[in-house]
């Protein structure tokens, strides 16, 4: 019985610190959304200049209401980014009393990892990808054939672009992790390389326009980070079998 009110203890004070770490989080995000508001107007026009060839022209909005609204929209998503090393910090500080010393190192080092990739793809997506298909787009306008695009079109595409591109640029930590956790092991991955990159080609296509630039330039990133998962894993496999040592669980 005692054990019972212990454990109902237990797991009631642990809603209660995952409520103030997600109250934390909002309010965090809440100050940043000033900001991420009043710089929507230079961001918009950065990513015009950048992406847009000069026979697309300027955007267009279609309604009295949809440039306010996408900049509502734009400046919860910049608050968002403003707000996340605040925001996963306090996650992570959440789950350090569940965890060993060592566990707690490598925490931080993978959310550090993936952070990073995840920004990677988010600024690979804007440099390389954007300009590209956009010029794709332009090529089709004729004297006959003017080209006009919305605001809230191109900043939805832009977003999703951006959003699986930093989705993808986290295939070495999952290759890592089934690696790690014996899901699968690396001989098995190697091995399975032609599979892996019709898969690569196939999610490629699903999460990008249909059009062969935007996909080629998600496969050929995320391929080789495939094989940097594949790098990183490789002394894991050979030390532990692909097994978790026993002393880090």
């Amino acid at each position: 019985m005692t054990s019972s009110v212990f454990g109902k203890e237990s797991l009631v004070s642990h809603f209660e610190a995952l409520r103030k770490t997600l109250l934390k989080c909002i309010v965090a995000t809440a100050l940043c959304y000033p900001v991420g508001y009043w710089i929507t107007p230079d961001v918009i026009n950065q990513l015009i200049q950048w992406s847009f060839p000069e026979n697309i022209g300027k955007l267009h909005y279609f309604s009295p209401l949809e440039a306010f609204w996408v900049k509502l929209r734009l400046g919860s998503i910049l608050a968002m980014i403003f707000a996340y090393p605040y925001n996963i910090f306090q996650f992570w500080k959440f789950l350090l009393p569940a965890l060993y010393d060592n566990e707690r190192k490598s925490l931080g080092k993978w959310i550090t990892l993936s952070s990073i990739l995840f920004f990677s793809g988010i600024a690979f997506c804007t440099v390389c990808v954007l300009p590209l298909l956009m010029d794709f787009a332009g090529s089709f306008s004729s004297p006959e054939l003017q080209a006009m695009f919305g605001l809230e079109n191109f900043l939805s595409l832009a977003g999703m672009m951006m959003l699986a591109f930093g989705i993808m640029f986290q295939t070495p930590i999952l290759v890592f992790i089934a690696i790690r956790f014996d899901f699968v092991s690396r001989e098995t991955l190697s091995r399975k390389r032609p599979y892996i990159m019709t898969g690569i080609l196939i999610i490629a296509a699903l999460l990008t326009p249909p059009d062969v630039i935007s996909q080629i330039l998600m496969a050929i990133p995320t391929w080789l980070l495939f094989e940097l998962g594949l790098i990183l894993s490789g002394n894991i496999d050979v030390k532990t079998g692909g097994r978790i040592p026993e002393t880090d669980r």
